[in-house]
């Protein structure tokens, strides 16, 4: 087996803190906004729950808000809580409990639950890994072999960006170090792929893309979903309110989920949902309209439509688990197995 380096870890959240919203920053009045609204009267007492999504708002929590405002949280009684900020500690706060259910990177979980962290995957948001290569079309990268050689931008030697590159790279017989790699620790890769002085970075389908279309620059974009199954962000809780609360953690992924396949039919609910419960992303409603059309399609997959939004394939966990534990400078701290991380017992019946 390859020795690690030593190195200092790094939050195991830190690839959520950032992510694919770089275009849909809302301003700190916009996310107050989100409780902002009367709870509808209720003859019931519902139960709280706490949902931390580990980012700034953007249109890609469409789901959530979707769900929120138009009650059907509390239809299924639950006062829903949603903690939309950045917080790099989200993956233990839910582990501990101080947080209910929330958003977490698959990678990031399986990083957790190796170094003994106690928390369980529940359900897929992202059923295609969001994390890609973007290449400007003029450089020539139109496959990971094509990467030998490029210079490549990206926010740090960390995170699911990271080892997504590293399994791209690998199904070419390449390594980073066969690359020029500059360090974006701002996150700026995308401006200096714009400005033609890297010639790929890595970023997120729903975003970097978008943003260098709306520039007019032609991009190509490496995914690594048939590569290697990397999971992506999903929803997560801790293994102790898993047993407690599994009743309302059932309820909130099916209500979740339903929303998701609503705004799947009809994005404008998701839209009108996110300009609701964050104003200030209306004012270029054109481009929330783009991030979330590539949101929606990151929701879908052959497993999804096979077995339901939300849907997770243990034997993908395994392949993932295989290939982080055998990277250099693995992240994973021990050893782990999918059954330990993966749970499928709040999903809906179909």
């Amino acid at each position: 087996m390859t020795t690690r380096s030593r190195q200092p870890r790094r939050p195991i959240a830190g690839a959520l803190a950032v992510g694919a919203l770089a275009l849909a920053v809302a301003s700190p009045a916009a996310v107050m906004a989100q409780d902002a609204s009367p709870a509808p009267a209720t003859t019931t007492e519902l139960r709280p729950l706490t949902v931390g999504l580990g980012y700034i708002p953007s249109v890609q929590f469409a789901p959530f808000y979707l769900a929120k405002v138009s009650g059907a949280y509390e239809a299924a009684g639950l006062d829903v809580t949603l903690q939309n900020q950045i917080d790099p500690e989200l993956i233990t706060l839910i582990a501990q409990g101080a947080v209910d259910i929330g958003m977490g990177d698959g990678t990031s979980v399986i990083t957790a639950r190796s170094q003994g962290i106690p928390i369980t995957a529940v359900a897929s948001i992202y059923a295609r890994f969001p994390s890609v290569v973007v290449a400007r079309a003029d450089s020539g990268i139109a496959t990971p072999a094509d990467l030998a050689g490029a210079s490549l931008g990206t926010p740090g030697r960390y995170g699911s960006g990271w080892i997504m590159l590293q399994a791209l790279l690998s199904s070419a017989d390449l390594t980073p170090d066969d690359l020029s790699i500059t360090l974006y620790p701002d996150f700026g890769q995308a401006t200096a792929l714009g400005a033609d002085q890297v010639q790929a970075a890595t970023g997120f389908l729903n975003n970097e893309p978008i943003q260098l279309a709306r520039q007019g620059i032609e991009v190509n974009v490496l995914t690594v979903d048939d590569i290697v199954p990397l999971p992506g962000p999903g929803l997560v809780t801790g293994t102790g309110t898993l047993a407690a609360r599994h009743d309302d953690l059932a309820a909130f992924v099916a209500v979740t989920l339903d929303a998701m396949a609503r705004i799947t039919a009809d994005p404008q609910l998701g839209l009108d949902a996110t300009f609701q419960v964050v104003p200030d992303l209306a004012a270029d409603a054109d481009l929330q309209r783009a991030v979330l059309d590539a949101t929606i399609a990151a929701w879908h997959s052959p497993l999804t439509e096979a077995q339901g939004l939300g849907a997770m394939d243990p034997d993908a966990w395994t392949r993932s688990i295989e290939f982080m534990t055998a990277m250099p400078e693995s992240p994973v701290g021990g050893p782990v197995v999918a059954a330990d991380i993966v749970s499928t017992e709040l999903l809906p019946v179909r």
